[in-house]
């Protein structure tokens, strides 16, 4: 065995979106393409001078390093360890299979000490040979890494030549324990172990258990992807749920064909079970990494947005936030439910951009204690990711605490603090042209809109968001444009960052209604003349030739 030096050069476009870097596996897949950008991730890690060369200040260090088991993860991770080997990294805490939740990675970085984590997933994206792959880099925090690092990794990218790669045979991923890769350990990790610890010093769980034994019922679908081992060890074996509660268990390559977006739409199957006759008294589900979340009652869908409310108004009931907490935070599409909680709760609430890194510097200056957003994530304090399994738990805490079901803790919420009526539009796969096209002319027209009228409201501001944070002061623009009401609803259009084909615009649209004779309308109906406004002031469907959106949620 020996370290090697080979030749490499630039690839374009490898530069991080607000998850990492995210492409098709076949771009992956290409000679050196993941290795120039782990090398690249090396060298920054390590130090690298005016001159080009790389410093010392990644020997002796710890690493983890997982993914959600999608297509071309085993053999990512190899390439991952021998270039971690010939990098100088010490020791790497490799989840058993090459498996590790984005949570779980939080988790052991934390709970270890170690300097960071490598996460290999693409999130809620489709797996399989033909699907997409991704690979971001997770700080000492636990959390994405910041805008400076993945920046210089990506100028680093752009001027390599140079790999060191070990030559060394692959390893074997499964046994636990300790195996040596040139002079660096590779430690073997059971990928629940962590995180189970500190599920534990959050929940009841005895309590929990105490929910099952009344014969309460859940399904909790997994979608094949890495959320099950973790959902039937902590459900099924700790907490002595029904065997059969998680479904879809077993992370696949492709997710047996499922799109593993936890909502209603991709979510088809959860959805069938909780609306029949014999639904289970709790239905929820996860994504690709397991940091996302659905929460379905009987009939009943709960929206992120209310799930993130509801959740701040009743953490007093969960043991791991009994003592109160610090602030509550959300991006800035995610409705404002969540404002009028913290408003009656005297919390201090912050808005901040689409990323979850944005999230971690509050968290970290222990400002917000929950945070989350309308893409189906919500998180707290105890990692540095969204975390779906954690919000299960809360929501099972929840109704164990209190003997309710979700509908009924939802309409509740709802007479007490108004309804936030959301939707959310995704019109996916446009040319990229036309989507950048669309948003140039939207911030072109910001100053002539505002007073203008559409019905009975008046637009009283127009804005492209821009968010300066209060940790670090650093500024961030263009993070989507608003149309703000006089009567509180908002209308927002913002371009995704975590697509692989084209370009993705999503359209969220959101209402104030306080009268509870008025909560029981239908989401799309309620807010059928502001899609009206969007398309009039945007026009939508005539630059894209897409007559609906490709997913409303």
């Amino acid at each position: 065995m020996a370290i090697q030096s080979i030749s490499t050069h630039s690839f374009a476009g490898q530069r991080p979106g607000t998850s990492g870097l995210r492409k098709k596996v076949t771009v992956f897949m290409q000679p050196n393409y993941l290795e120039n950008f782990v090398q690249a991730l090396f060298d920054v890690l390590s130090g690298i001078d005016a001159e080009g060369q790389r410093g010392t200040a990644l020997q002796g260090q710890t690493l983890v390093l997982g993914g959600d088991g999608r297509y071309h993860n085993r053999a990512a991770v190899q390439t991952i360890l021998k270039l971690a080997a010939a990098n100088g990294v010490a020791k790497v805490l490799l989840g058993q299979g090459g498996i590790l939740s984005t949570p779980a990675v939080s988790a052991v970085v934390r709970r270890r000490a170690a300097l960071g984590g490598i996460v290999l997933s693409a999130s809620h994206n489709p797996g399989g040979a033909e699907g997409d792959f991704g690979i971001k880099y997770n700080a000492n925090n636990g959390g994405p890494a910041n805008e400076t690092l993945t920046e210089a990794v990506y100028a680093r990218t752009q001027v390599l030549t140079e790999l060191r790669m070990s030559d060394a045979p692959d390893i074997n991923l499964n046994p636990l324990g300790v195996q040596m890769l040139e002079q660096m350990q590779v430690e073997v990790i059971d990928p629940v172990a962590d995180y189970l610890e500190v599920m534990r010093s959050l929940f009841d769980f005895d309590q929990l258990r105490g929910l099952f034994q009344t014969g309460f019922t859940l399904r909790v679908d997994a979608m094949n992807a890495v959320g099950g081992p973790y959902a039937k060890a902590i459900l099924e074996d700790v907490l002595g749920a029904p065997a059969g509660s998680v479904v879809n268990a077993v992370p696949l390559e492709d997710f047996g064909g499922l799109h593993p977006d936890p909502n209603p739409v991709n979510a088809t199957d959860l959805i069938d079970h909780m609306s029949a006759p014999n639904a289970p008294d709790f239905g929820a589900a996860m994504d690709g990494d397991a940091d996302r979340n659905m929460v379905v009652g009987r009939n009943f869908v709960v929206s992120p947005s209310d799930s993130l409310a509801l959740m701040t108004a009743h953490a007093k009931l969960i043991p791991g936030y009994r003592h109160g907490l610090l602030g509550v935070a959300r991006s800035m599409p995610t409705s404002a439910a969540v404002d009028r909680v913290a408003k009656a709760l005297g919390l201090p609430c912050f808005e901040t951009p689409t990323g979850w890194k944005f999230f971690g510097n509050l968290l970290d200056a222990g400002q917000v204690t929950l945070c989350g957003e309308e893409s189906y994530g919500t998180g707290s304090s105890h990692v540095r990711e969204k975390d779906g399994l954690w919000a299960i738990l809360f929501w099972l805490s929840l109704q164990a605490a209190t003997g309710k079901s979700v509908q009924t803790l939802v309409q509740e919420h709802w007479r007490i603090y108004g309804r936030n009526y959301y939707t959310r539009h995704d019109y996916e796969a446009i040319a990229v042209d036309v989507a950048n096209a669309l948003m140039v002319d939207l911030r072109a027209s910001l100053p002539g809109l505002v007073g203008q009228r559409f019905g009975q409201r008046t637009v009283a501001a127009a804005d492209d968001f821009a968010y300066t944070d209060p940790v670090d002061g650093s500024i961030s623009n263009h993070q989507g444009v608003r149309l703000l009401f006089d009567d509180g609803a908002r209308v927002i259009f913002r371009l995704s960052g975590t697509g692989t084909e084209g370009a993705t615009l999503r359209l969220y649209l959101e209402r104030y209604e306080a009268n509870p004779a008025l909560h029981a309308v239908p989401v799309q109906t309620a807010l059928a003349d502001l899609a009206a406004v969007a398309e009039q002031v945007a026009g939508i469907c005539a630059r894209t030739g897409m007559a609906a959106p490709s997913v409303a949620t």
